[in-house]
């Protein structure tokens, strides 16, 4: 094996040397259509954002065009309509990952965590989520975290489904109570908001991975998100690119297939709403654009 071969297999799945843009498509399509674990829900038309009510029309519209492509949805709030997504999502034949949104409004929250216990309860999750980066924001204390977690274990122990929290991978070394209170780790791992060059971005996420492994002493892992920009305004070595789009979403695939690592991409549609927390990138993360066309 010649040191060219070596570096390749240790930066990335397969040689992209002298593909074109064109080639690239073409290897996307195909790996696309060899399926993926996971996809992440992104229910939001043009105009709309978090807080609108979604219309059962639009989610099932969406569900239909990612359905033959995933065996799991992600979902991240149970309110304003986002409950029919794993309903709908069910009734199509994918497993679900149901998340409660939690911020800093007690009253939404405790929507939020009713609506997951109801949902759970009348069979419609396979994996439920506590809340989504709330340690990152801060919009809760670790205690009332801790709390929440718990009111939901306790409601929906019957059911035997798997509770866990979703954050950074990072978050669940540095929280071993909350680490502790999950039945499941469910990771957010993204090299690209690291400022992690393409060319090191599949080793860096490994290394993400195997670090929340190794937080959870082993309890399942689940990477609950990761994905890179097509567009947009670089974050020091990260560049996004139509082509740095189409190789991370290739490589991860590949590594989830191989190593049977659970891996929910995010996404499956760009969301203009996203520029208002993540700048003009938050737009384009998508695997089909705004408009619901497949971008590569």
């Amino acid at each position: 094996m010649s040191v060219r071969e070596e570096k390749f297999l240790a930066l990335a799945s397969i040689d992209y040397d002298g593909m074109s843009i064109e080639d690239l498509q073409k290897l996307f399509r195909k790996t696309l259509k060899s399926g993926m674990h996971g996809l992440c829900s992104s229910p939001y038309e043009e105009g709309q954002e978090p807080g609108d009510q979604l219309t059962e029309d639009q989610i099932r519209r969406r569900l239909k065009i990612i359905q033959p492509y995933t065996n799991w949805i992600r979902s991240f709030s149970c309110t304003d309509g986002n409950e029919l997504i794993p309903k709908i999502a069910k009734e199509m034949g994918m497993k679900t990952l149901v998340g409660a949104w939690l911020g800093d409004d007690p009253e939404i929250n405790e929507r939020e965590l009713q609506g997951l216990i109801n949902l759970v309860n009348d069979g419609f999750v396979d994996l439920a989520a506590v809340g989504n980066e709330v340690m990152y924001r801060g919009d809760l204390t670790e205690d009332e975290l801790l709390q929440k977690i718990y009111f939901v274990k306790d409601a929906i122990k019957a059911s035997n489904i798997p509770v866990g929290y979703v954050d950074a991978y990072y978050e669940f070394q540095e929280r071993p109570a909350i680490t502790e209170a999950c039945d499941i780790i469910l990771a957010n791992c993204y090299p690209f908001w690291e400022g992690c060059d393409l060319d090191y971005s599949l080793l860096y996420m490994k290394d993400m991975y195997h670090k929340a492994e190794r937080a959870g002493k082993g309890k399942r892992v689940v990477i609950t998100e990761t994905g890179w920009p097509s567009q947009g305004t670089n974050l020091h070595g990260a560049y996004p690119s139509e082509e740095n789009a189409i190789k991370y979403f290739i490589n991860i695939q590949k590594w989830s297939k191989e190593e049977d690592i659970e891996i929910f991409y995010f996404s499956s549609f760009d969301e203009s709403w996203k520029v208002g927390s993540e700048g003009d990138v938050g737009a384009y993360w998508g695997i089909w654009d705004k408009n619901e066309k497949l971008k590569y």
